[in-house]
């Protein structure tokens, strides 16, 4: 239970807690969040980096980078590879211990913009535009079933993550998501073409659509590097925890990363439930991932 508003971190919500049994279980008091996306990263990082040194770990150059902003998507804009001179990298940003993670979806932003024509309602007849009637319209003519609450693995969505206006102006905006890269064009292709039915029926001006691509698929990158992702199945099998390889249903700064030319997979944290205030992390998870970190640290390369 936590202390500060009496609600639960329940089994039935989180299975996974059923294999932290025993384990010293960092939360929040239910008020806030924790912040383990991606505190928990950074202490895993930074206590290998404290152990390498004190057990005088053999081992090559190492970089170290921490970038700000990776939630809104700029994680990587001014990231300097001409300083930053490693070969390959890894992000710890992902969830269980066990995790190496080198498939994302590709990802887009698209804002609609409405300009509606307002006038006194009794005299409104084939003159008013209704910008938030539009608005409705628009989100309608897209698949209802192809959102986040109803899609899983690699299957793609558009999430409506928010709207406002009036009977002047209204905005919509779109996050879009798909894992393969011709799916993906094709949904921001549907969106262009709703913008062009709308315009036909209301009229040229009425809506315009700005699309702006946030990160791409790693899995293009990776499969020219895999040495980075079997580096990683090795540190973590030699850890002597369970590996778990899913594709990531979201982005991590490594897929930015490695489109610039740094191959980056992403590493668990040890942490879970990010972003919400029933976040949690353990002690022993995040235990776990600085040896692992200290593996890759140890491990031969083979490209």
């Amino acid at each position: 239970m936590l202390p500060g508003n009496g609600d639960v971190i329940k089994v039935s919500d989180f299975s996974h807690l059923r294999s932290l049994k025993g384990r010293t279980l960092i939360t929040t008091d239910g008020t806030t969040l924790l912040g383990a996306d991606d505190k928990a990263g950074i202490a895993d990082i930074l206590t290998a980096v404290e152990e390498v040194i004190v057990e005088q770990i053999p081992h090559g150059d190492i970089w170290i980078g921490f970038t700000p902003d990776e939630e809104v998507g700029a994680g990587a804009d001014l990231f300097d590879l001409n300083y930053f001179q490693a070969d390959y990298a890894y992000t710890v940003d992902g969830d269980y211990e066990g995790e190496v993670a080198y498939e994302n979806f590709n990802a887009s932003s698209a804002h609609f913009t409405i300009k509606g024509v307002n006038v006194h309602p009794g005299s409104a007849k084939d003159i008013m535009k209704n910008a938030a009637a539009i608005a409705c319209e628009i989100q309608s003519m897209l698949p209802p079933e192809e959102t986040p609450e109803h899609t899983e693995g690699r299957e793609g969505f558009y999430h409506l993550d928010e709207m406002h206006g009036d009977v002047n102006e209204a905005h919509l905006d779109y996050i879009v998501r798909d894992h393969d890269s011709e799916l993906f064009e094709k949904r921001q292709q549907i969106l262009f073409d709703i913008e062009k039915k709308i315009n036909e029926k209301y009229g040229a001006g009425t809506v315009s659509l700005n699309m702006k691509e946030s990160y791409r698929n790693m899995m293009e990158v990776m499969e020219q590097n895999f040495f980075v992702v079997e580096t990683a199945k090795k540190a973590i099998e030699n850890s002597g925890v369970e590996l778990v390889s899913v594709p990531i249903r979201g982005g991590t700064d490594g897929a930015r990363l490695s489109f610039m030319g740094l191959p980056c997979p992403n590493l668990g944290t040890g942490g879970y439930a990010f972003h919400g205030p029933k976040e949690h992390v353990t002690v022993e998870g995040m235990e776990t991932v600085v040896r692992i970190i200290k593996e890759i640290i140890k491990s031969p390369i083979d490209k």
